[in-house]
């Protein structure tokens, strides 16, 4: 089995190589294409207003100054010999629920996978702030994804359907069952900063303030409180089927 392996924190980044760890626990074919810089917010992007470069660091492990979806349009169609039998995307550094999906770099490389028509799972893992700095425990991550990939890997593929798994910050003994769940909801938590530069004049920084004192039932957010992994199946599909029929009704086709 050919592993085409990304992310959006850059081919440096510690989840990147627990990735590749994982990875290796399923394949010896692995190859790692992977963004030159972070690369974490940009979601879906592609980069088409300036030249992608890429740098070789070894056998079949590369980075593009792009997004991650550059990277796995570069790696499908230039750098590997023959399309890749599953694409991953992470280790992400943080988790990617709720609304973050939206933003996302990671999931952003799953769905351009699964637009190659390859079959496409997320990864990420949760942490913690301790003294202003993250915390995390890869050994969750490392550990415990191997037989989730495993599982979903035995299912029949539907077309046009990816998966998002998430990871809590947890000692190993600490640690729940896997939960499947749906999207969580949150209130947007986005806010502008003005700051002035040397010379006095505005900039701005976008930073976030998610309030996840309460969760939804059944959600990605519910279960990582819980300290359980979860495992969501997403599609590329944003149609609305239920409000379609209303609309046919209203237009008359």
């Amino acid at each position: 089995m050919r592993i085409l392996l990304t992310n959006d924190d850059s081919i440096h980044a510690d989840g990147f190589r627990v990735l590749e760890e994982i990875a290796h626990t399923l394949s010896d074919d692995i190859w790692s294409v992977a963004p030159e810089t972070d690369r974490s917010g940009l979601a879906h992007s592609l980069t088409q207003l300036e030249p992608l470069r890429v740098r070789k660091y070894g056998d079949k492990r590369y980075s593009v100054t792009g997004t991650p979806a550059d990277c796995v349009i570069v790696g499908v169609r230039d750098l590997l010999p023959e399309p890749p039998d599953l694409i991953l995307s992470g280790v992400n550094s943080g988790a990617n629920i709720a609304d973050d999906i939206i933003y996302s770099g990671t999931i952003g490389g799953t769905i351009e996978g699964t637009l190659f028509g390859v079959p496409s799972i997320a990864l990420s893992q949760h942490y913690d702030f301790v003294d202003g700095e993250r915390v995390f425990n890869w050994d969750i991550s490392r550990k415990n994804a191997p037989a989730i990939i495993r599982k979903l890997l035995s299912l029949p593929r539907k077309e046009g359907v990816f998966y998002n798994i998430n990871f809590p910050n947890c000692r190993d003994e600490e640690l729940q069952a896997v939960r499947v769940v749906s999207q969580g909801k949150r209130a947007h938590g986005y806010q502008v900063e003005q700051r002035l530069d040397g010379r006095k004049f505005p900039y701005y920084w976008i930073h976030s303030v998610h309030d996840m004192a309460e969760y939804e039932v059944g959600s990605d957010a519910e279960a990582l409180a819980l300290k359980a992994p979860s495992v969501s199946a997403l599609r590329i599909d944003m149609t609305d089927y239920e409000t379609n029929h209303s609309l046919v009704s209203l237009f008359g086709s």
